[in-house]
C-alpha cells in the first residue's frame, strides 16, 4: 500500500510540474533611469530590461533589428516620449502591447525650456546668460519645448512607479500585493532621500556653476539650485574664437566656479575655456549608466548627483 501511495505521489508531482511556472513579466524601458525606477517596483519578482546601451544618446539612437524585436515582444514598455526618444514612435506604431510615454501620465510635473527661472524672478538675467551660451548642437533645446529630463524630480519618479506597479499587477495578479508593497517602500525611501538631499545641498545654493547640457533643471528647481550658464556643443564642432572669448569672459566674471560636463567624455573645449581661470572641471551624470540595477538604484542616481554638485561647489 505504501508503494501505491508513493507511486501516486510521484504521478501528482509529475502532473503538476508539467504546468509551466508563471514567468516574470517582461518589462522594457527606453533609458537607464526608467529602468532603475522599474527595478524598485519589480524588486524580487523580475529584472526590467533597458533598450539603450550605456553611453548611447536617447536623442538620436539607431535601433538594431534585435532592438526592434524586443520592442515588439515585451509585455510592458515605458519611454519618456517623443520629446526625448524621437527614434521610437515609428517602431511603436507596429506594437500591439501596452506602451507608456511617461511624460503623458496624470500627475507629472513638467517643465519647459525658457520658463525655468521665471519663478525666481530673474528671467531677464537668464536671457542675458543665454546669449553667452554656445548653441551649436543638433538637439538644441528650443524655448517652450518640453524639458524631457523629468526623472530627476523624485515626485515624478513616484508617479512613474505607481503606473508601473498598476500595470504589473494587472499583468501578474498573483503578485499584485508584492508590487504594491514595493511601491510603498519606494515612496518611503524617496521621502527619506528628499530630506537627505535638502540637507546636502542647502549650503551650496548661490555658488556659481556652468553646465555643458541643460539637463538638470528639475533637480535644481527641487533643491534651490540654479546654473549660471550653459555651454551646449555639437560633439566635435568647435565654436569660433569670438564665442570662446565671450564664454571665457563670462567665466572670468564669475570668479571661482565649477564647470560640469557629462560622462563618458569631457568636451575638448572644456580645457580651452577654463585655462588660466579659477575653474574646477567636474562631471554630473543624469543617466546613471554605471549604476547597478536593483531596488535602490534610482536613489543612488540622485544621491550621487547631489554629492558631485556639492562636492565641487563646497571647494570653491
Amino acid at each position: 500500500m505504501s508503494r501505491l501511495f508513493s507511486l501516486v505521489g510521484l504521478l501528482c508531482v509529475a502532473f503538476f510540474s508539467s504546468f509551466p511556472a508563471q514567468a516574470e513579466v517582461r518589462l522594457l524601458t527606453s533609458i537607464k533611469p526608467l529602468q532603475l525606477i522599474a527595478a524598485a517596483v519589480q524588486d524580487g519578482l523580475g529584472a526590467p530590461e533597458v533598450l539603450l546601451p550605456p553611453g548611447a544618446s536617447p536623442h538620436h539612437y539607431a535601433l538594431r533589428p534585435s532592438d526592434v524585436r524586443r520592442v515588439r515582444e515585451v509585455e510592458l514598455l515605458y519611454w519618456v516620449g517623443a520629446d526625448l526618444e524621437s527614434f521610437l514612435p515609428r517602431v511603436l506604431a507596429g506594437r500591439d502591447k501596452p506602451s507608456v510615454a511617461v511624460q503623458d501620465l496624470p500627475g507629472m510635473q513638467l517643465r519647459h525650456f525658457g520658463e525655468e527661472h521665471d519663478e525666481h524672478g530673474d528671467h531677464d538675467e537668464h536671457e542675458e546668460h543665454a546669449q553667452d551660451a554656445i548653441e551649436e548642437h543638433d538637439h538644441a533645446h528650443r524655448p517652450g519645448s518640453l524639458d524631457a529630463h523629468l526623472w530627476l524630480l523624485p515626485a515624478n519618479a513616484q508617479v512613474i512607479a505607481a503606473k508601473m506597479a498598476a500595470d504589473l499587477a494587472a499583468a501578474d495578479p498573483a503578485n499584485a500585493p508584492r508590487y504594491q508593497a514595493n511601491l510603498a517602500a519606494f515612496g518611503e525611501r524617496l521621502a527619506a532621500l528628499d530630506q537627505r538631499l535638502r540637507a546636502r545641498l542647502a549650503g551650496v545654493a548661490g555658488k556659481p556653476y556652468f553646465v555643458f547640457h541643460e539637463a538638470y533643471d528639475y533637480f535644481e528647481a527641487a533643491y534651490g539650485l540654479e546654473h549660471a550658464g550653459v555651454f551646449s556643443l555639437a560633439g566635435e564642432v568647435q565654436p569660433g574664437a569670438r564665442h570662446v572669448a565671450a564664454v571665457r569672459e563670462r567665466l572670468r566674471q564669475a570668479g571661482p566656479s565649477c564647470v560640469f560636463s557629462e560622462p563618458p567624455l569631457r568636451p575638448r573645449l572644456a580645457d580651452t575655456l577654463s585655462a588660466g581661470l579659477p575653474v574646477t572641471l567636474a562631471e554630473l551624470d543624469a543617466m546613471g549608466a554605471d549604476l547597478t540595477v536593483d531596488g535602490g538604484g534610482y536613489e543612488r542616481l540622485l544621491e550621487r548627483l547631489a554629492d558631485d554638485l556639492a562636492g565641487c561647489l563646497e571647494r570653491l
